[in-house]
C-alpha cells in the first residue's frame, strides 16, 4: 500500500499517528442506588424507573468516562438504557458489592476492587465493602490510571479516623501500582475542605490537584474548620462545596490539565423536573498532551 492510501486509510478509520494532544471528559455521579426499604434518599419517583433515566442520560450525552458510586441494587436498571461500549461487571447489591461501577468509551485493563481496611458501623459504612476500585484506561493514545472511591460517611471520630485511614490506604496502592502514571481518583470522598478533620488534604500534600479547587476556587483551599457553604440538589451554581470530587496528577510523560469544572445536576432530572440523585454529578473536562 502507498503512503497516500495508507494515510487515507487511517483517516477513514478515525486514526492519527503520533497524536499528541486530545481531549476528553469525566463524570462522578452517586446514582443513589442503596434499596428504597433502606434509604430512599428523599427523591421523588420509582428508583428502577429513576436508573432507567440516569442510564438514558449516559447513552444520550455520550460521557468519555463515568465512575458511578452507590450503583447497588438498580445497577440493571441503568446498564438496560445505557450504551457505553466498555462497562465493568456489578460487584452485587447490597450487602455483597461495593457500589462502583465505570462506564466509559474507552477499554481498560487490570480492574480491581478493594474494600477499605478500616470502617466505622455509623451510617451503616460496615454494611457493605466500601472501597476503590483501580482499573488502567487506553484514553486515545495514551494510558491514565482511574481510581473510584466511596468514602466512609458520618461525622463521629470514628468516621473521621476511618476516612482518614482510607486515603492512607488508597495513597499507598498508588504509590505501589500508579507510580510516574497520570492518575485521576474521584468518587464520593464523604469529605469536605471545610470539615475540621478532614483527611482529603492529604491527596494535595501527595502532588494530586483538585478540579473545584483550581477552576472554581482560584487554587485557594478553604479552611478546615470554616464555615460550610455547601450545595443544595441541585446545586445553584458551582462555587458551593460537596463530597463528591475529581482529584488528577499528571505522569512523566502524560500531562493532564483540568479545563472546566461543573455540577450538571439539570441534565440528570426526571420528566418533571424532580432529581434523580441525591447528590450532584460532576463534570471535568480534561486535556492531555505528551
Amino acid at each position: 500500500m502507498s503512503s497516500r492510501l495508507f494515510a487515507a486509510a487511517l483517516a477513514l478509520g478515525g486514526l492519527s499517528v503520533g497524536q499528541t494532544t486530545g481531549n476528553f471528559n469525566f463524570l462522578t455521579y452517586n446514582v443513589a442506588g442503596l434499596p428504597a426499604i433502606i434509604n430512599n434518599n428523599d427523591v421523588p419517583g420509582d428508583k428502577g424507573t429513576n436508573a432507567n433515566l440516569i442510564g438514558t442520560i449516559l447513552a444520550t450525552q455520550k460521557y468519555d468516562i463515568v465512575h458511578m458510586q452507590e450503583d447497588f441494587n438498580y445497577h440493571a436498571y441503568i446498564y438496560a438504557t445505557d450504551n457505553h461500549p466498555y462497562r465493568t461487571p456489578t460487584s452485587g447489591g447490597v450487602p455483597f458489592g461495593d457500589g462502583l461501577n465505570t462506564v466509559a468509551n474507552y477499554d481498560w485493563t487490570g480492574l480491581v476492587r478493594k474494600k477499605w481496611n478500616k470502617c466505622y458501623l455509623n451510617s451503616g459504612d460496615c454494611l457493605t465493602p466500601k472501597g476503590f476500585s483501580f482499573m488502567r484506561m487506553k484514553i486515545q493514545s495514551i494510558e491514565v490510571d482511574l481510581y473510584n472511591l466511596h468514602a466512609d460517611a458520618g461525622s463521629d471520630q470514628g468516621d473521621v479516623d476511618a476516612r482518614s485511614a482510607g486515603i492512607d490506604q488508597i495513597l499507598a496502592y498508588i504509590n505501589a501500582n500508579s507510580q510516574g502514571r497520570a492518575v485521576i481518583v474521584a468518587g464520593d470522598t464523604n469529605d469536605r475542605w471545610t470539615n475540621a478533620g478532614r483527611s482529603i488534604n492529604k491527596l494535595t500534600d501527595a502532588g494530586f490537584s483538585d478540579s473545584w479547587v483550581q477552576l472554581i476556587q482560584g487554587g485557594k483551599f478553604p479552611t478546615a474548620g470554616a464555615t460550610a457553604n455547601p450545595c443544595k440538589v441541585p446545586a445553584a451554581d458551582n462555587t458551593c462545596e460537596i463530597v463528591d470530587k475529581v482529584f488528577y496528577r499528571s505522569g512523566s510523560s502524560v500531562k493532564l490539565t483540568a479545563k472546566s469544572f461543573n455540577y450538571i445536576p439539570e441534565v440528570f432530572v426526571q420528566p418533571d423536573g424532580n432529581i434523580l440523585s441525591d447528590h450532584n454529578p460532576v463534570l471535568v473536562e480534561f486535556s492531555w498532551s505528551t
